[in-house]
């Protein structure tokens, strides 16, 4: 089939969305089918759309709707999809009726959605491949990210004030400041907080070298779709810290015992220093987040994009109900 596959951030941007999205049009490539990325469709014919993000991709999804309204046109949504733009925004919400096939990225996703919007939905947990896990001294807890406010950026290098004077961890973030006022709130962070070290946007190699060394990862987000950032934490068998929010419990299960609520600091710095000197409560964590790497396997992913839209292979000109 000819897929057009629209992301709403290119390549320059490096963030989840487009490592997605190139990471699906491979699988959907060794599969057989002629993919084309795009910002924003280019009017060229295609037999299948697949858009990530409603709202910012509704363009696209508007434009080709209405030149093939018979064709599959399949969305996934993102954590501002889910948590914010379909509850609010007329696009995301017509974006949602237009789609043959909503895409959620855990098993929390559907949640959100209405009855008949959750009945065309298919869960799609993201993957990374293994990367080989040698952790080094002292204890490293890793952040990663862009500093934006969905992110709650900062509430790991707060945390590190409230950790046991005695404590070795150093917290690292990786991740470029999407404004001047986080670029300003980051280096007056680094200036008062001697184990948190901000260090900017660097290549995603740099990223999993560091992540394979680490001992923690912190996700602190307000909101998120299905991030990227855990599964390769997972595959590198590094536990997640995580903030109690449904697209984080969606990827690491409901009873796992590294929640902490969101926005909170203290009870944040009590998890990070409870990693650091309990074995059994890190055992704890390694447990259940290596159970959850089953579905997050790069086979996994490909089979079930691949499910999705062979759902569609033999009926391009008619869409299924």
């Amino acid at each position: 089939m000819r897929i057009a596959l629209i992301t709403p951030y290119g390549r320059e941007h490096r963030n989840g969305n487009w490592h997605t999205a190139a990471r699906w049009a491979r699988f959907l490539r060794e599969a057989g089918h002629t993919v084309r990325t795009q910002v924003e469709w280019d009017g060229r014919p295609a037999d299948l759309m697949l858009a990530l993000h409603a709202r910012r991709s509704f363009a696209s999804i508007g434009a080709f709707a209405e030149r093939f309204p018979t064709r599959p046109l399949l969305l996934a949504l993102t954590g501002t999809d889910l948590y914010r733009d379909i509850h609010e925004d007329a696009d995301a919400q017509q974006a949602l009726e237009l789609a043959h096939r909503i895409i959620v990225l855990q098993d929390r996703g559907e949640d959100e959605l209405a009855p008949h919007l959750a009945a065309k939905t298919r869960v799609i947990y993201q993957s990374s491949p293994d990367i080989a896990h040698k952790p080094s001294h002292p204890f490293n807890v890793l952040v990663i990210g862009h500093l934006r406010e969905e992110k709650d950026p900062f509430r790991a290098a707060l945390a590190t004030a409230y950790l046991p004077k005695d404590s070795k961890i150093e917290v690292t973030h990786f991740g470029s400041a999407l404004s001047e006022a986080m670029a300003d709130t980051a280096a007056m962070a680094q200036n008062k907080l001697p184990r948190w070290h901000w260090r900017g946007e660097v290549p995603h190699r740099t990223v999993l070298t560091h992540l394979s060394r680490a001992h923690l990862m912190v996700i602190s987000s307000v909101m998120e779709g299905g991030a990227n950032v855990i599964c390769e934490a997972l595959a590198a068998d590094v536990p997640v810290l995580a903030s109690h929010m449904a697209g984080n419990v969606g990827m690491l299960g409901e009873d796992y015992p590294g929640y902490f609520p969101v926005g909170d600091e203290r009870q944040l710095a009590r998890l990070m220093a409870l990693a650091e000197s309990d074995p059994d409560f890190y055992a704890a964590l390694l447990s259940q987040t290596r159970q959850r790497r089953e579905l997050m396997r790069p086979e996994q992913e490909a089979s079930r994009l691949r499910q999705v839209i062979a759902e569609f292979e033999q009926r391009t000109g008619q869409a299924p109900a």
